[in-house]
């Protein structure tokens, strides 16, 4: 009983191996996919102002830590001039002015925002 049931666990791992080997690496792909993915793909290279965390503003001198967080909990915007109606002071209100172009609105997703992953996102350098 012991080698049948052997022989047909190591069959269906051959089985599964092969199907691997002969299924496109795209269709792979696709099934990966997740709406976290589809997200990050829907605003480009641009920062999403619902749906990225902290860390994201880096890139911005001035902007992080401070205004960033700021940014991010305030949200949820449904334009980028939304940011505008936080409390800021003129200097904050003008680091968002200069970087304005560079920011995007999409509706939050749970996939990007559960928890506080936005205000610490566990990446550290």
């Amino acid at each position: 009983m012991k080698r049948l049931l052997s022989w047909l666990m190591s069959g269906v791992v051959m089985a599964s191996l092969l199907l691997t080997l002969l299924l496109p690496p795209a269709a792979q792909a696709a099934e990966l996919r997740n709406i976290a993915d589809d997200k990050m793909a829907e605003r480009g290279d641009k920062v999403d102002l619902n749906n990225s965390s902290v860390r994201a503003f880096q890139q911005f001198p001035g902007l992080y830590p401070t205004l960033a967080g700021k940014i991010v909990l305030g949200g949820p915007y449904d334009n980028v001039d939304d940011v505008l109606k936080l409390e800021l002071t003129s200097r904050q209100k003008e680091l968002f002015e200069k970087y304005k172009a560079n920011f995007t609105v999409t509706p939050p997703s749970i996939a990007l925002n559960e928890g506080f992953d936005r205000i610490n996102d566990g990446v550290y350098r």
